[in-house]
């Protein structure tokens, strides 16, 4: 009796529901919230003497049964070379240092299947370090802290998505690293009548990230970061 009287109110609901998210009258909201800062995407006009741009992995794809980054990873791979061929012309020394693993179990990891693209970038080989192991962006943040403790850098710049750089930031700053971010695209809403699939892909998205960040800070709480 009472799942027949909410039966209806609750499938009006759930349609009203998918049309605010689809249409992108709550995905917008969410992204703002997901992603504050997303109009940080300048190139630093100065780099110290020795620094380290940090590209963190979002991922693999297949595209025509060949592993690929996908389309935010490709921005942050292209942010990063320019990135580094504008450090080339002031520092003494520029590294880029990939940091993905293989958390989708794909063939091959996101670091070495990033590297043939930075090569293409004009990013040599030997100023370029892969970080293949970490699955998670904590993992990143502390596989990454490993390999500048053990190298003297001046600065460190930290590259990647505007909806993933909060969480990013946080895990970097529980290690210890105080990086400067760079932001290399942001998502948008695309708010009207008619409903969108990239509206649905935004607000899962936004969400995934919110609730990291929210995780993040339960797991400080009781001890488990």
């Amino acid at each position: 009796m009472i799942w027949k009287r909410a039966r209806r109110p609750l499938v009006f609901c759930a349609i009203a529901l998918f049309w605010l998210v689809s249409a992108g009258w709550l995905t917008a909201p969410l992204l703002r919230l997901a992603q504050p800062d997303a109009q940080q995407a300048s190139i630093p006009t100065d780099f110290a003497p020795r620094t380290a741009i940090i590209l963190l992995g979002g991922g693999t794809v297949y595209d025509d049964d060949q592993l690929v980054p996908p389309r935010d990873a490709l921005a942050r791979i292209a942010f990063s070379a320019r990135n580094y061929a504008a450090c080339k012309r002031i520092a003494t020394t520029c590294r880029v240092i990939v940091s993905g693993g293989n958390p989708q179990r794909h063939p091959a990891t996101e670091a070495d299947t990033y590297l043939p693209y930075l090569l293409r970038e004009q990013v040599p080989r030997s100023d370029i370090v892969l970080e293949n192991r970490s699955r998670t962006t904590y993992e990143n943040a502390r596989n990454v802290s490993a390999i500048v403790g053990q190298s003297r850098y001046d600065s460190l710049i930290l590259i990647t998505s505007a909806y993933h750089m909060p969480r990013a930031l946080l895990d970097f700053h529980h290690f210890g690293l105080t990086p400067q971010p760079l932001i290399s695209s942001a998502r948008r809403a695309h708010v009207g009548l008619l409903p969108r699939f990239d509206n649905l892909v935004n607000a899962e998205i936004a969400l995934h990230e919110l609730v990291g960040i929210a995780q993040f800070h339960v797991y400080c709480a009781i001890g488990l970061f």
